[in-house]
């Protein structure tokens, strides 16, 4: 009863993944699980390293967001040394990782999702792609090239490399901004925040086309984590963890996040390489074969950040996230309008951009702390793309690592992302079919998440998803290969 169908040319989700859709009695969807198929393996040969060169090291988990393992990686460097870095290298890492989530955003909403929602979702799958964006909407298409260029310009100037700077160090940073950098990422500001105003433009006015989606992408209520600051504004480097519920109440604030155990649980599921962590005073949600609610389930990432702030702090940026909460009744639950999030967020980092670029002293070439090993612990935290990240290691008394562990924002997007794709599964499968535009929809609904399924070097490529119908007996009764 299987059947074989092929889709090309590329799908918009990185890293490789299995599906599988779960039968009851009736022939209703029960259950849905997002697997997880490759293995990091990055917390066991980090053992033994020296804490100098984990900076380096961990850049190299990720292709599209290495920045933000590298000032994670140098966060926790900074608590063993047990020193305040200079004002300057905050400044400069901060603007650094402004810079990471501008790139990292465009290549999400112009080149990964923008086909399905200007092209249509159950459009030709042979023109679903950024090609036939490019032919379809070339101005937009431009623009959000343009945009990730200028993200990625910003990691040039300061790292030396678009990819992979070596830059940020324990202590600080390695290298000043010089004078001619500075104004090179101030001529591009003004383009940069029209593109950005232009591209939310659009999506608004789209949304009245996909209400389906909205319902049924992630719908439901979780809880929201993330940094902010000590008075609630939006934060990407450095503050409090927030957690609040999805009415909007704030349930835990002021958290230390360099005591996340405290409040993070971490399990492991036997079908994926993808860990689950939850919010430990409420729980792991037992799923017993159901993708039920449970309130310890949480999302983080830019939906989660503009749930949990009180304000952004720009103009702009602000203007647009009060539309933002009068539009979605003060707390967005649809993962859905993780695209429109990410889309204020890029303005917020153009703005914050400029307003960092303006300080007396981000010429400065004060920039590094020295110090040993003062501590045998420390824990390194910043707000990636895709959410809150956490670096902890452990070191001996010559600062070489015995233990590290790393929580992905990915990861902790988990349990929500099986909730999606099971709600989509219930919404879009009838019987053991299983139609091409449905297909397209589950992926969108991962999507929407914008995952790093294995933190590797590759920003697009064929990910070869595989979704099971699974009846209640066990038996496999349909299955879908996409090569």
């Amino acid at each position: 009863m299987s059947k074989r169908i092929v889709i090309d040319p590329v799908t918009r989700i990185e890293g490789h993944a299995k599906i599988s859709i779960y039968l009851d009695d009736t022939g209703q969807v029960s259950d849905a699980r997002f697997h997880v198929t490759e293995f990091r393996g990055f917390e066991k040969f980090c053992e033994g390293r020296p804490l100098w060169e984990m900076p380096g090291i961990t850049a190299r988990v990720c292709g599209i967001c290495p920045v933000s393992h590298l000032l994670a990686s140098a966060k926790a460097g900074d608590r063993i040394l047990s020193v305040t870095i200079p004002p300057t290298a905050t400044k400069l890492r901060r603007l650094m990782n402004l810079g990471q989530i501008i790139q990292s955003h465009a290549l999400s909403f112009f080149h990964l999702t923008a086909p399905d929602l200007l092209l249509g979702m159950d459009s030709d799958p042979q023109k679903r792609n950024i090609f036939g964006l490019i032919a379809a909407q070339p101005e937009l298409a431009r623009g959000g090239i343009r945009l990730r260029q200028f993200g990625q310009e910003i990691i040039q100037v300061l790292g030396g490399a678009k990819i992979h700077p070596a830059w940020a160090v324990p202590g600080g940073v390695r290298e000043p901004l010089s004078p001619e950098g500075r104004n090179h990422i101030q001529q591009r500001i003004p383009e940069a925040r029209t593109i950005a105003l232009d591209a939310l433009d659009k999506f608004k006015k789209l949304l009245k086309d996909y209400e389906k989606e909205v319902q049924t992408f992630g719908n439901f209520p979780s809880l929201f984590m993330g940094l902010v600051t000590p008075d609630g504004l939006w934060e990407t480097y450095d503050g409090y963890i927030r957690f609040v519920d999805s009415a909007g109440n704030i349930i835990a604030d002021q958290l230390d996040p360099t005591t996340y155990q405290e409040f993070i649980g971490e399990a492991v599921q036997p079908d994926s390489y993808l860990k689950s962590p939850y919010y430990r005073p409420l729980g792991y949600p037992q799923q017993n074969d159901q993708c039920r609610l449970d309130s310890g389930m949480y999302r983080v990432g830019p939906l989660a950040r503009l749930n949990i702030c009180s304000h952004i702090g720009t103009t702009l940026a602000d203007r647009e996230l009060q539309q933002f909460r009068e539009l979605t009744s003060g707390i967005a639950k649809s993962s859905f309008f993780y695209h429109y999030a990410r889309l204020i967020e890029i303005l917020a980092c153009i703005e914050q951009i400029e307003i960092l670029l303006d300080h007396s002293d981000i010429l400065s070439n004060r920039l590094r702390s020295e110090a040993g090993i003062n501590q045998l612990e420390g824990v390194g935290v910043s707000e990636a793309p895709r959410g809150t990240l956490f670096h902890h290691y452990q070191v001996d008394e010559n600062g070489l690592l015995q233990k590290v562990n790393l929580i992905i924002a990915t990861g902790q997007n988990n349990l929500a992302m099986n909730r999606t794709v099971a709600q989509i599964a219930r919404h879009f499968i009838q019987g053991t079919e299983i139609p091409e535009g449905m297909l397209n929809r589950v992926e969108a609904g991962i999507r929407a998440f914008d995952p790093c399924l294995s933190c590797s070097t590759h920003a697009a490529g064929k990910m070869p998803l595989h979704i099971e119908l699974v009846a209640a007996d066990g038996n496999v009764v349909n299955q879908v290969w996409r090569e």
